[in-house]
């Protein structure tokens, strides 16, 4: 302790001792700025360093042991200027006898004017429903960046006051479960700062079934009339031609846009393999066209299909802007035709990177690093 004049980070999950309580403590930790720590260390700890402090700005609990902690309660309390709170159930049980989030959650309500990025990583146990973070939501005005990994456990209710809750300064909305009844509106209601949009685009389409072709195209257009700095950006909409045209119409408007992750999908009919070619050659030739200069990243699944010769196409008129890195779970890639024209254009700088991988989870945005 004496030979760090200023601490600013701790990392709590490895100590043992108590060290608020060693000479000169709160010399050093009152500079504290960021602290790490998970709810399997005990309430007193967080009562001793409750005492000395108070200004901390990030705060990441990894919640291992899932009770209720009143220390870190406490610790979130006194808190002058939290703006950077991280959440991330990490444990083994399956059924759950007290809640551990109630009070957490009631604690940080109290840092709405602070608070400025929050991420929340929940795991789903069949015999708590979590409802103190829908609750409080909505009135964490000042959020710049919100990541969630699922809100499918939302009433109506809160569904809606999310739907007409004003965040001026949000810049990153990344959430794994998506619903186009939602995210158009949370957009809308946004100051024009969104910088990325991320969510699984499977999810989306499971969520939204039923009237997916409409609200994708509302999607499409609220995010070319409300985002002018988007930069990275999930997408899904069926292959009709007005989504097509507004897809592209999107590309002209946003020109800040770096990366996109497509999905191009059909929930009235099951596609042919001509088809799915077919929406593959169109989307190729509106990248030509109309995709920004600052794009320099494509991630997609199996529902469309570059065929070689228009994939040969694409890749040629590319030639002269900055190189394109992809990134696929098709297989169809790992073919030594494919591979060949591949390794061709990485060649000539035309192509960075060419991934392939079976799983589409390293091919989705990673929700937890954004």
């Amino acid at each position: 302790m004496k030979r760090c004049p200023e601490l600013k980070y701790l990392d709590m999950r490895s100590i043992k001792h108590q060290i608020f309580y060693f000479p000169e403590a709160k010399a050093r930790l009152d500079s504290l700025c960021e602290l790490k720590c998970d709810t399997s260390i005990d309430s007193s700890y967080f009562y001793g360093l409750s005492s000395l402090c108070q200004y901390i700005q990030s705060l990441i609990i990894i919640n291992t042991d899932p009770k209720p902690n009143h220390g870190i309660v406490k610790f979130i309390e006194v808190q002058n200027n939290l703006k950077h709170f991280e959440w991330k159930d990490y444990f083994d049980d399956d059924i759950l006898t007290e809640d551990p989030y109630e009070e957490v959650f009631c604690a940080l309500e109290k840092k709405a004017d602070s608070l400025n990025y929050l991420r929340i990583y929940f795991q789903y146990v069949d015999n708590i429903e979590e409802t103190s973070l829908q609750k409080i939501l909505p009135k964490l005005y000042k959020l710049k960046i919100l990541t969630l990994n699922d809100y499918r456990l939302f009433t109506n209710e809160q569904l809606e006051q999310l739907r007409i809750q004003v965040y001026h300064d949000l810049e990153i909305l990344s959430l794994e479960w998506n619903s186009f009844s939602v995210i158009p509106s949370m957009i809308e209601n946004s100051g024009r700062c969104i910088k990325k949009i991320l969510f699984k685009p499977e999810n989306a389409i499971e969520y939204e079934c039923n009237n997916f072709n409409e609200d994708s195209l509302n999607f499409i257009r609220k995010i070319y009339e409300n985002c002018p700095s988007i930069e990275y950006l999930t997408i899904t909409f069926p292959p009709s031609e007005e989504h097509f045209a507004e897809f592209e119409k999107l590309l002209k408007i946003c020109q800040n846009i770096k990366s996109l992750l497509i999905i191009i999908y059909n929930v009235d009919k099951i596609e042919t393999s001509e088809k799915i070619l077919e929406n593959g050659k169109i989307l190729l030739e509106i990248l030509v066209r109309s995709a920004p200069t600052n794009l320099k990243e494509i991630r997609f699944y199996e529902d469309f299909k570059f065929s070689l010769e228009n994939l040969e196409d694409f890749l040629e008129k590319w030639r002269g802007r900055p190189a394109i890195s992809i990134l696929t779970s098709d297989p169809i890639y790992e073919r030594e035709n494919y591979e060949k024209l591949i390794n061709k254009y990485q060649e000539y700088g035309v192509i960075k990177i060419f991934k392939h991988s079976l799983f589409v989870d390293e091919i989705d945005y990673h929700f937890m690093y954004i």
